[in-house]
């Protein structure tokens, strides 16, 4: 009788540690990263900044780099359909408009014009590059500098402050991984991007 009282007081650790297992399992589970949702938001955001226009002869639903990790078809296949669908974003909080704002002057006043000429494009980080200095008057190059930097701080802080608002900051690099493809997805026709690899390419 002893005995059989000490092998179950010897089963409980583990017992515990295995539902410690599940429960922490389930929590990962339904903090999943909404991809589509994040896809939705980036949109809305970009267009604020850049205009509404969508790319001709592309679907909004791809772009040039398709990065779909691990984690994404994971919780695709364990999450319900209806819960995917419901989940959102907030990029309406008062910091991200501020950021939003900027970006929209900056890219009436600048961008738009350098990612015309080339001098400018997308790189595949979610962020800005300089792609030739040639393109612009000497008279512009330190002040093509000087706007692309703030311009790239600004993205840096919105992909941050849309993490925080949604309470997940763990999500900032999935965030950033997702606008770098739909800055791509909604550029203009003409504008340039960076590959994969790194190599520009012309919409």
């Amino acid at each position: 009788m002893r005995q059989i009282i000490q092998s179950r007081q010897a089963l409980l650790p583990a017992a515990a540690i295995v539902l410690t297992v599940i429960v922490v399992a389930c929590v990962t589970i339904n903090v999943y990263f909404p991809e589509a949702a994040a896809e939705r938001a980036a949109d809305r955001f970009i267009q604020d900044v850049i205009g509404p226009e969508v790319p001709t002869g592309e679907s909004a639903s791809h772009t040039p780099q398709v990065r779909r990790g691990l984690a994404s078809i994971v919780a695709g296949l364990l999450i319900s359909p209806a819960h995917a669908q419901a989940a959102d974003i907030d990029v309406e909080t008062p910091q991200i408009n501020a950021i939003k704002q900027r970006m929209a002057e900056r890219h009436r006043q600048h961008l738009a014009s350098w990612y015309e000429a080339g001098a400018i494009g997308f790189d595949n980080d979610g962020l800005v590059e300089i792609r030739d200095r040639s393109a612009v008057g000497l008279s512009e190059r330190r002040e093509l500098e000087q706007v692309v930097s703030a311009e790239n701080a600004d993205r840096r802080a919105v992909y941050r402050e849309i993490a925080l608002a949604n309470q997940q900051p763990e999500w900032e690099d999935r965030i950033r991984q997702t606008f770098a493809e739909r800055w791509i997805a909604n550029a203009r026709p003409g504008w340039y991007y960076q590959d994969d690899s790194g190599n520009w390419q012309r919409k």
